[in-house]
């Protein structure tokens, strides 16, 4: 039975075994974020329709046993009908009751064998959607947990080697900051000083004039 399901699982595999592995690792690969998305989402498009495929298969259980139960239905009819001609013609009622009766019987049991037989096809029919569904979605629930735990443990890795990069560039501006006696200095800084040695000059030029 062909499925949409598999096909998107087997498309989700063969990706990841495509993907370019990680760099120092035997067990992790780089996976395109949005190429994988877009496998997921045909998987979550196609699942669906599968559904309903298989919802249908299901359906027809009971379309079997109605049709079953309407052809056991006109075996009793017929055999009633003939049990009253049977009734009707013979002038022996004992003997046309036997004869009604026997047919009444064989009715019974074939309309019950009829009845049986579809109800064992429709069961058969039922558990075999109703396990393939089964192995599908586990399928699918496999592929999806490996997809995201390999795009988990990209991101981790790539988390840790961000921080590392991070953590170089930090010592490297350390290493370049100035002593603070040589550090430039500020405008605020400088101007302050300038009127400080204006007062100075005033005050000893103040002083010089008294003596």
């Amino acid at each position: 039975m062909d499925s949409k399901i598999e096909q998107g699982i087997e498309d989700i595999y063969g990706f990841i075994e495509s993907c370019k592995m990680q760099s120092f690792s035997t067990t992790k690969v780089i996976v395109p974020k949005n190429d994988l998305y877009d496998l997921l989402d045909d998987l979550r498009r196609d699942v669906p329709t599968e559904l309903k495929r298989f919802r249908k298969i299901l359906n027809q259980r009971d379309a079997i046993l109605e049709d079953a139960e309407k052809k056991a239905a006109e075996i009793l009819a017929e055999a009633r009908k003939q049990y009253s001609v049977l009734v009707e013609e013979h002038n022996i009622m004992q003997e046309a009751y036997q004869q009604a009766e026997a047919t009444v019987q064989q009715a019974n049991a074939q309309a019950e064998e009829i009845v049986e037989n579809a109800r064992k096809q429709a069961n058969e029919i039922a558990n075999g959607a109703l396990y393939y569904t089964a192995d599908m979605l586990d399928m699918a629930e496999k592929a999806l947990s490996n997809a995201y735990d390999s795009t988990v443990n990209n991101a981790k890795a790539l988390e840790v080697a961000l921080g590392g990069h991070l953590e170089i560039i930090r010592q490297n501006r350390a290493e370049l900051a100035l002593p603070e006696e040589a550090a430039p200095v500020s405008a605020s800084a400088a101007s302050g000083r300038n009127q400080d040695e204006k007062k100075q000059a005033y005050e000893e030029e103040y002083a010089a004039d008294k003596e």
